[in-house]
């Protein structure tokens, strides 16, 4: 099978994933939010990463000696920005749902995530046939995202979420949102430009596909910071502390199944990058943006999120996904032709 082709199924594989990895939160009732989140971020962004680095990545040490301290905090420093984000994400899916928060902060981050690193590292690509396909991609996938967050609007107009208790509720969630979109994309960033520190792990014995987890270590370990202080604050300022012994066995697996499915897609969409080619970052994250709002999509129906919101908002959704698709086969002949 061609390295594009594989790619793209990688690609696939890691937005499922991602896009339910939320999902067992909405089963942790008897945790607070902050319970579940402070679970997951312990489980995904504190013990995943080093394990998996320091088993596939061999002299980790001298790769982040040899990288220099520049590119580490670089990369560092785009993890923190991250881990602000993602606290954003989870307030913003407990507010407006899966199904609108991954629609709005999926379209935000792929075209800051492709974009700015197509502008930055390969300018020359800009003005090319394959250029000008990503650039109409990154536009029809960002007007998909914009009529999945409109049927989302209407659902939540349909549920009387809006108007009354709901409409500050929602209004929040969609800043929240916005913000999120806004720093989630930093992941991307610091996957695209800690590019040293893949190639180094690669002359000290790391095949190319597990090279990529030298650059999730730092990624991931910044990024719990700010999700361990906001959880920190909620325990004390809710005193919910004591909510960690009411769920029981239960809710860490669920938390610890949440981890699996996000750092999961995360290691998917690293070797995906790799299979995709020298601009593995720009081209893949448009697409795996995209796969992950058509597959969060899917999951908000089936979980119940459209449920009572009545045909019309729904059928603008599915029109959202279905061009989001258009996107995704634009972005796939695009990923061909450089």
């Amino acid at each position: 099978m061609p390295s594009v082709a594989v790619g793209f199924l990688l690609l696939v594989l890691a937005g499922v994933a991602n896009s339910n990895f939320a999902t067992p939160m909405k089963y942790t009732r008897r945790w607070s939010w902050e319970n579940t989140w402070l679970a997951w971020t312990i489980f995904a962004l504190l013990m995943l990463p080093p394990v998996v680095t320091l088993c596939t990545v061999p002299q980790i040490g001298d790769v982040y000696r040899e990288a220099g301290l520049g590119i580490f905090c670089v990369v560092a420093i785009f993890g923190a920005g991250w881990g602000v984000a993602q606290v954003f994400f989870g307030l913003a899916v407990d507010a407006i749902g899966i199904a609108l928060t991954f629609s709005i902060v999926m379209g935000i981050s792929a075209a800051l995530g492709s974009l700015v690193p197509m502008f930055r590292l390969h300018p020359e690509k800009l003005n090319t046939s394959a250029g000008h396909q990503l650039l109409f991609g990154v536009v029809i996938m960002l007007a998909g995202v914009a009529v999945c967050a409109a049927a989302g609007r209407m659902r939540e107009r349909a549920l009387k979420l809006v108007a009354g208790e709901g409409g500050g509720r929602y209004g929040i969630g969609l800043l929240l949102a916005v913000l999120c979109g806004l720093g989630a994309s930093l992941i991307n960033f610091g996957l695209a430009f800690g590019s040293v520190i893949i190639q180094l792990a690669q002359q000290h014995g790391a095949t190319p596909l597990n090279a990529v987890n030298a650059v999730w270590l730092p990624l991931m370990m910044a990024g719990a910071i700010p999700n361990l202080a906001y959880c920190f604050y909620l325990l004390r300022r809710n005193r919910s502390g004591d909510k960690f012994s009411r769920g029981g066995l239960s809710h860490w697996l669920l938390a610890l199944l949440m981890a699996i499915f996000w750092f999961g897609s995360a290691l998917l969409y690293g070797v995906a990058t790799v299979k995709l080619g020298a601009l593995g970052p720009i081209l893949g994250w448009p697409l795996y943006m995209s796969l992950i709002v058509i597959s969060a999509s899917l999951v908000g129906i089936a979980t119940g999120e459209w449920r009572k919101s009545g045909g019309r908002p729904l059928a603008i959704q599915f029109t959202g996904v279905a061009l989001l698709i258009v996107a995704v086969f634009i972005l796939t002949t695009a990923s061909r032709n450089f």
